[in-house]
């Protein structure tokens, strides 16, 4: 049950989007067949214990609707009503992220990342309004805009989405309440325009740490969502809050002090999927075993991630001074945290 309702959205967001939201991939039973429930609570947790104030339960991947209902639930109970749940809007359809939306809006999640799915391949911006305008009007969850160059829609504009786009929406659809902008990445010039035009308006996300820190010696950030940081272990939600509350030359220095991880990680990321415009979940599901979480591998179909890569990141977090789990990296596939077998009644 949501809190607000659809024009309270953007002054609860206001209030809500503050610090820094990771990702949390789904974690399966060996056989693949069931969610680890106990693997998903405790990668949870210890993003809480890490400082975030939400996460995105990435949907990217191989898992039912109901399956992410449930994911949800389980982490609105180990994480308490105050973190932050994102739902992630990237089935199939837009059908059926709308009725995947409202399954995972009653088990938990109060908000959404808005994606386009493959099959969305509009012609002008007309058909991206009213693809957007369907999902806040259906689901009524307050929602980030996304833009960025994987939906395409440079094809129509050159910025992907233009200031008179992006002013149309806020306009007229009120729960849109955020933007992660990242028109022209990996440059900075979508996230200079949405702040420079919208900041009083809605909240600007920069979720790319290596500019977000920098940046915000000249920008008033509040809320930084939805990435790939949290296998950095307390670094992130820690160096934001420095750079928040008067503290950005203290934070500047743990900043360069990451740069090896930082390097790994766009390094990595540039060459194990090259061209396709498509995120490693793999990757970042061993990344996050790195930094203590679950891990275990994903469902097929899946990326593999080379042991080369494996070592180069491993190594990465050492040279940055940076927590990284001893297990070896064989340990990875099979999680950190062992599924309970279902009971079985007596006489079953």
């Amino acid at each position: 049950m949501l809190d607000y309702s659809v024009t309270e959205a953007r002054a609860w967001a206001r209030e809500k989007f503050v610090g820094a939201a990771a990702v949390t991939h789904p974690s399966f039973t060996a056989d693949f067949s069931q969610l680890n429930e106990d693997a998903i609570r405790h990668d949870v947790l210890r993003l809480k214990e890490m400082g975030y104030t939400g996460t995105l339960l990435v949907a990217e991947v191989n898992i039912t609707p109901e399956e992410n209902a449930r994911m949800a639930a389980i982490a609105r109970e180990a994480a308490g009503p105050d973190f932050g749940l994102f739902f992630h809007a990237i089935y199939g359809t837009l059908e059926q992220n709308i009725e995947a939306a409202k399954l995972a809006t009653k088990s938990g999640v109060d908000r959404a990342l808005l994606a386009y799915p493959a099959s969305f391949w509009p012609t002008s911006f007309d058909e991206v309004f009213d693809y957007t305008k369907r999902f806040t009007e259906e689901t009524q969850l307050a929602t980030m805009l996304f833009p960025l160059p994987a939906w395409g829609f440079e094809r129509i504009h050159p910025a992907g989405m233009p200031v008179d786009f992006v002013r149309r929406v806020i306009d007229e659809l009120p729960n849109i309440v955020a933007i992660k902008a990242e028109q022209g990445y990996p440059g900075i010039p979508g996230l200079m325009e949405m702040y420079h035009h919208f900041r009083d308006e809605v909240v600007i996300s920069s979720p790319i740490e290596a500019d977000t820190i920098p940046l915000m010696s000249q920008l008033n950030l509040q809320y930084s969502a939805t990435a790939n940081t949290n296998w950095m272990g307390d670094y992130y939600p820690r160096v934001f809050d420095m750079a928040r509350n008067g503290q950005w030359e203290e934070a500047m220095k743990l900043y360069w002090q990451v740069t090896p991880a930082r390097a790994a990680n766009n390094t990595v990321s540039a060459t194990s999927t090259p061209g396709t415009n498509m995120i490693s979940r793999t990757q970042w599901k061993y990344q996050e075993w790195l930094a203590g979480y679950n891990g275990g591998a994903l469902r097929p179909p899946a990326t593999k991630l080379p042991d080369r890569f494996m070592k180069q990141l491993r190594a990465s977090l050492e040279a940055s001074g940076l927590y990284v789990t001893d297990s070896p990296d064989e340990e990875f596939v099979h999680g950190r945290v062992p599924a309970r077998a279902p009971k079985v009644s007596i006489g079953a």
